[in-house]
């Protein structure tokens, strides 16, 4: 195992941040898989999991069972990880700038797409190696100017030539949950089997330039620009894990969740073995466009009548608000059917307020389909 120590750009005198990565098996092996936790700072399972995590890679290294590379980040904000206000951690958004911790990553296809015009050719494999290549060259070209771009300089340069890209999340009370790309359907479906996933979101792109998307997009978006002229494969597996609820911070699920990790790297051939069976799968996919927000129509007390992980139908009322002083009780009613995924860990609201996602299966939204 190797550690590298990636220092961030100094915000003011006399501070310094880094970003620590472990390395685990050859990196020129059979193929190379990233995975970094809590990018949102303040959404901890995933620390957890790559804790657990390690010693099982340490072990398949020492056994020489390691075939390709194992990048991890367990800490990969410490920018978020440092703000807090009144003891009240705030791990999303960037305070000096407002800015999301998971949004404005590379828009890597049209930064290279002119300069592989004349590069790309019938080798699918040395179509890859450019691509990625110039995606290197894009990286090195708009030198970061803040700590926060330094941030996403060093993530997206520790992940962009990965064939497995897990950035691992959590909501604020959640099922176990997936953000994938359309295209790589078909490559996430071990994945979110191994893991149990009761809810996998697909999107052909949502707006927000996350760093998942940063990583898978490139490809498909390639392929459509040269419509079909060369052979592009979709090269990153990248998804967003949504690892249940914040709350959710223990050695069991933690250790559990590090395991079905580990069993997902022997299914990849990152690690010798044979893989254990596919469990069978908790959800069927459904589009992102298709999830509903409900809102609080008023502001009061919440109190939830469905729990996360339930089915819920069309005109279900999944919560009430609750006005103490009027008594008015305003009921909170599903537009769409699907699983109740996620929901406000706050028990109040204010007008407006987002309180739960309901993964419904028919598209009705266009446009920017992700969150603040």
């Amino acid at each position: 195992m190797r550690i590298q120590r990636h220092s961030l750009l100094s915000p003011s005198l006399g501070t310094q941040r880094e970003v620590v990565s472990f390395h685990y098996g050859p990196p020129n092996g059979v193929g190379k898989v990233y995975m970094q936790g809590s990018l949102h700072a303040d959404e901890l399972p995933g620390m957890l999991t790559l804790h657990h995590l390690r010693p099982l890679l340490q072990r398949a290294e020492d056994q020489g069972l390691l075939r390709g590379e194992v990048v991890l980040v367990p800490v990969a904000n410490p920018i978020g990880l440092d703000q807090t206000l009144l003891y009240d951690h705030m791990g999303r958004f960037e305070a000096g700038s407002g800015e999301n911790f998971n949004r404005r990553y590379p828009d890597f296809a049209p930064l290279i797409r002119d300069r592989l015009a004349s590069r790309l050719g019938a080798d699918p494999e040395e179509n890859r190696r450019l691509i990625r290549d110039a995606m290197a060259e894009a990286l090195l070209e708009v030198p970061p100017l803040t700590e926060l771009e330094s941030l996403r300089q060093v993530l997206v340069s520790l992940a962009y030539d990965a064939d497995v890209v897990l950035d691992l999340h959590c909501d604020f009370e959640a099922v176990m949950h997936l953000y994938v790309e359309t295209p790589y359907c078909a490559q996430a479906e071990p994945l979110m089997r191994y893991l149990g996933a009761q809810t996998v979101l697909l999107a052909r792109g949502s707006g927000g330039h996350s760093f998942d998307e940063a990583l898978s997009g490139v490809w498909w978006q390639l392929d459509e620009f040269f419509d079909g002229r060369f052979p592009i494969p979709l090269s990153c597996l990248s998804a967003t894990v949504e690892l249940r609820g914040k709350a959710d911070v223990d050695h069991v699920n933690a250790a559990e969740d590090a395991a079905r990790l580990f069993d997902f790297l022997v299914h990849r051939g990152i690690v010798a073995g044979d893989p254990p069976p596919l469990p069978p799968a908790r959800c069927e996919p459904t589009p992102l466009a298709g999830s509903q927000t409900l809102r609080a129509p008023q502001a009061g007390v919440v109190v939830f009548l469905r729990q996360v992980g339930e089915r819920i139908e069309v005109g279900d009322v999944v919560a009430e608000v609750i006005d103490p002083i009027s008594g008015l009780a305003t009921p909170v009613q599903s537009g769409v059917g699907g699983c109740l995924f996620a929901r406000e860990n706050r028990r109040y609201a204010t007008r407006g307020m987002d309180l739960c996602k309901i993964a419904g299966s028919v598209p009705f939204r266009t446009g920017y389909l992700l969150s603040a």
